[in-house]
């Protein structure tokens, strides 16, 4: 059996968000969440705990996006010259 792309599921407080799937997703999810629970021998009771971690590996691993973010980060201000520092004057 090929190796899945997910492994345990992290225990992590989560962020309550309702979301709407298609069936035909909800019933990967299900199979997916079967698979990995044989794979990792952890049962997971609640398949829609997967979709976090998905979510996670799937903006991981999005080259385009890791490149826009890392454009679009605020600059840190620069740090105001404190007392005792030397200005060049004299």
């Amino acid at each position: 059996m090929a190796k899945l792309k997910l492994g345990a599921i992290a225990d992590d407080k989560p962020v309550k968000l309702t979301v709407e799937l298609p069936a035909a997703v909800h019933r990967d999810l299900v199979a997916y969440a079967d698979a990995l629970a044989q794979e990792t021998g952890q049962p997971i009771n609640q398949p829609a705990r997967l979709i976090a971690p998905i979510l996670a590996r799937f903006i991981a691993s999005d080259r385009a996006f890791a490149k826009m973010r890392n454009v679009m980060k605020p600059q840190a201000p620069a740090e105001p010259a404190g007392p005792g520092t030397s200005t060049g004057r004299g």
